[in-house]
């Protein structure tokens, strides 16, 4: 007899179909399992063999041959355990074949017939309707994410035999569905319950919170320098609490990528908050952008729509760092395999720290005990065409005593976050109708459109331009930043102060790698 089922595979952030064929005949007591199967989908046939015993079912002494098509894409997971039961079964006789049309089927199966979580369910559902599918059957540990996925029922079993009382009429599956527009403030506040750090948290060093503010406003990239202790990761930190809230849009792109990359916490259907990476600088390339046989997202996919954060910069492998240009500038990765490629998200904002040396003191010659070829080595690290990606780089001072216990309120969060998501509007209505979101997107065109300078601004960036030894990527992004910082001001137009200030955020970069850094 001869059974179907309809799953489907992850490949880099998408869902492609797959039906799972079941046959069993007579012949040589065998189970066969083809289709062009990675190792843990092969291991299913024993979890499903033992799982089927385990819930009242012994296989046939025939012939049964599962197999996974299309046959020339390779299939990686566990989420095919279920569907390869509930087609067995069918074959098998034990339930009507006629009654699993329709329905998308993932979930994995423990020795006892229980089913268990797995990955990317959002994305494989929100293409089930695209595959034909009216209804999806999903372990209970994804019914939160999938009850998301609107336009389709979702059920939720917490094992086989469930599933298969199911189809036979003599049980009804969990099910549950929301309206995320309406319920999207009241899952923000739930998971807001553990307050983001805040910047009032954050003594003095008002340079670092205008350079922050800018940042957010414009989803610059940022740079922070500075000795040990000076708020550099306490900056950093607390970035999110000044970015936007999510649009619900941005919440499923994150979830969806959460979810592939098997990271969504337990009980969230979607995280409404902007995601906060931050690997440690012993970090793989694969792991920083993704990789793999079947490549899955890295830190900078995961990152998508809030901040990657890089402490102790130079510290990174240079070619690990490097790995960062292509995302930095067009928003996401490709990654090549003999596949196929694979293209990842990653529109996040860079915020990285350093110490200007390996003892952190340097310029301070009466602290540092670096000698000059120690310092250029240590910032060699960093490349040039990566400086040139980030729009601000700023120094943090060392706290003073007086500063460090002063007892006054800084601004909070939710005041700099105002500011931010008014910014935000300006720069909605401006690009509406574009390629573009932030003035950090923009490209050449871009800013030639929206960046117009007047004559005396003209040649102040003119003389900036020869004095720094800048490039042209340096040279639009100070004209981003500017337009940003415009904005800040509530400026139609990019102002002499603007543009000054702009070129500051430049200026520093070369202080450290300028070639007069150690003269």
């Amino acid at each position: 007899m001869f059974s179907t089922v309809l799953t489907a595979a992850i490949y880099g952030v998408e869902a492609v179909k797959v039906t799972v064929e079941a046959d069993v005949s007579d012949g040589l007591p065998m189970f066969s399992m083809v289709g062009f199967l990675a190792s843990e989908v092969r291991e299913s046939q024993d979890r499903v063999r033992t799982a089927l015993r385990n819930t009242g079912f012994v296989l046939p002494t025939k012939r049964i041959t599962v197999n996974l098509a299309p046959a020339d894409m390779r299939k990686s997971g566990s989420g095919f355990d279920l569907p390869i039961a509930v087609s067995v079964l069918g074959a098998m006789g034990e339930l009507d074949p006629e009654k699993t049309k329709g329905f998308l089927m993932a979930g994995e199966l423990s020795l006892n017939g229980s089913l268990c979580r797995v990955r990317g369910v959002i994305e494989m559902l929100s293409k089930a309707k695209s595959f034909g599918c009216s209804a999806c059957i999903v372990p209970e540990g994804n019914l939160a994410e999938g009850s998301v996925v609107s336009g389709i029922t979702v059920y939720g079993a917490h094992s086989l035999k469930e599933v298969l009382e199911f189809f036979r009429g003599e049980r009804a599956l969990h099910t549950r569905q929301v309206d995320m527009r309406v319920d999207i403030d009241r899952i923000r506040k739930e998971q807001e319950k553990n307050d983001l750090p805040d910047f009032c948290d954050l003594k003095g060093q008002p340079a670092l919170r205008r350079a922050a503010e800018i940042a957010a406003g414009g989803m610059h990239n940022l740079l922070v320098i500075g000795p040990p202790g000076s708020g550099k990761t306490m900056l950093a930190k607390r970035l999110p609490s000044i970015l936007p809230r999510t649009t619900l849009e941005e919440a499923l792109e994150i979830t969806r990528i959460h979810s592939i990359a098997g990271e969504l916490p337990e009980g969230d259907g979607i995280l409404t908050v902007r995601p906060f990476r931050s690997p440690h600088h012993t970090v793989t390339s694969a792991a920083l952008t993704g990789g793999g046989i079947i490549p899955r997202p890295g830190e900078v996919s995961l990152a998508h729509r809030g901040v990657l954060f890089l402490d102790e910069l130079p510290e990174f492998q240079a070619e690990t760092l490097e790995t960062l240009r292509q995302p930095l500038e067009e928003g996401e990765i490709s990654i090549s395999r003999l596949a196929g490629m694979y293209r990842f998200p990653a529109d996040f904002m860079l915020c990285a720290a350093m110490n200007p040396c390996k003892c952190g003191y340097y310029p301070d010659r009466n602290r540092c005990t670096c000698s000059a070829r120690d310092v250029r080595r240590y910032l060699d690290h960093v490349s040039q065409p990566l400086l040139d990606r980030i729009d601000l780089c700023v120094e943090a001072a060392q706290m003073s005593y007086d500063q460090i216990s002063a007892q006054g309120q800084e601004e909070c969060s939710a005041d700099i976050r105002k500011r931010v998501e008014r910014v935000r509007r300006i720069q909605e209505k401006r690009y509406r109708g574009t390629l573009w979101r932030f003035n950090a997107d923009l490209n050449t065109q871009g800013v030639q459109e929206y960046c117009v300078l007047g004559q005396s601004e003209e040649n102040l960036l003119r003389k900036a331009y020869h004095k720094l030894g800048l490039t042209a990527r340096s040279y639009t992004g100070i004209l981003k930043t500017a337009r940003t910082i415009a904005d800040l001001a509530e400026s139609e137009v990019i102002r002499t102060e603007h543009l000054s200030e702009a070129i500051s955020y430049r200026a520093l970069d070369k202080r450290y790698w300028g070639k007069e850094a150690f003269l």
